[in-house]
This record gives structure tokens, sequence and C-alpha cells, in this order.
């Protein structure tokens, strides 16, 4: 009897190129049977936020930054050329073409694969976010959540 090797990610980064990263990391190990986690912080969350337009009740600086930031995985922008907002049009016509699986797609895999996806408490906290904003079947946890899953991880990353 073997044990289950754990994968941990740490998804920071808003940038669809690098979230997608993340998700593919996750998935495939996944398919090896590891126990994933992504724990999503900060400009990671954009990636678990709803498509939709939501009408909260929020202060000013929380609107403010639900207008900034992206709504959904597939609305980030990506780190390199983003060329006034045609960087993130051009890359998913080449994931197109080449018949890759978009971000969207990927998150789902990974929902379907009981990859365990852990927003950040704390950050929505700062940044107003609530439950009702992100994706269902993910789950909410702060630091020591994470910190307890990837103490026993065989593979912890930071994106």
């Amino acid at each position: 009897m073997t044990d289950t090797k754990k994968t941990n990610i740490i998804l920071f980064s808003g940038e669809y190129d690098k979230a997608m990263a993340a998700y593919i990391i996750a998935n495939g190990a996944a398919a090896y049977d590891h126990d994933v986690t992504i724990f999503h912080t900060f400009w990671g969350l954009n990636a678990l936020r709803k498509s939709e337009k939501m009408h909260l009740k929020k202060n000013v600086l929380e609107r403010a930054f639900a207008k900034m930031m992206p709504r959904g995985a597939d609305k980030m922008g990506i780190s390199k050329m983003n060329f006034a907002g045609f960087g993130p049009k051009m890359i998913k016509d080449v994931i197109k073409k080449h018949n890759a699986v978009p971000l969207p797609e990927l998150i789902d895999m990974a929902l379907e694969q009981e990859v365990n996806l852990v927003a950040c408490t704390m950050t929505m906290d700062l940044l107003g976010l609530q439950e009702r904003e992100l994706l269902d079947g993910i789950e909410y946890g702060g630091v020591a959540a994470y910190l307890g899953e990837a103490e026993d991880g065989n593979v912890n990353l930071f994106i």
C-alpha cells in the first residue's frame, strides 16, 4: 500500500497564462492520483469569480475592487504581451487552434477530478468579495488551512 501524494499550489497571480499553468499542473497531478489543493489568494481569486454581474451591498472601496478586477477566469489578462487587451484574445486563439483546453474548462476539469479549490477568506475580506460571487463547489479557508495541507505536501508551488 502506498501513501497518497499531495500537491499544493498557491495561486496568487490573476493572470490568465499563470492561472492556466496552475490548473494544468493541478489536473495532471490529480490524474496521477495526487491529492491536489489550489489555494487562491489575492488576484488568484479572480479565477474563481463568477462571470455574471451581481448587485450586492458593498462599500465604496469594495465596489471599486469589484469593478477593477476581472469577473471570471475568461476575463483575466495575460502576464506578458497584453497589447492593450489584444494579448488575451491572441493567446485564446492559439489555444483554440492547437485544441488545447482553455482556463474555464481546466477549472471545470479540476472540480470534476475533486481538486480542492480553496478561496482565501482573509483576502476575500480585504477585497470585499462575497461567497455568492465565487464558483459553486469550492472551499473557503485561511492561511492555517493552506499550511495544514502544505505541511504534508510532496509538491508545493507558488504561482
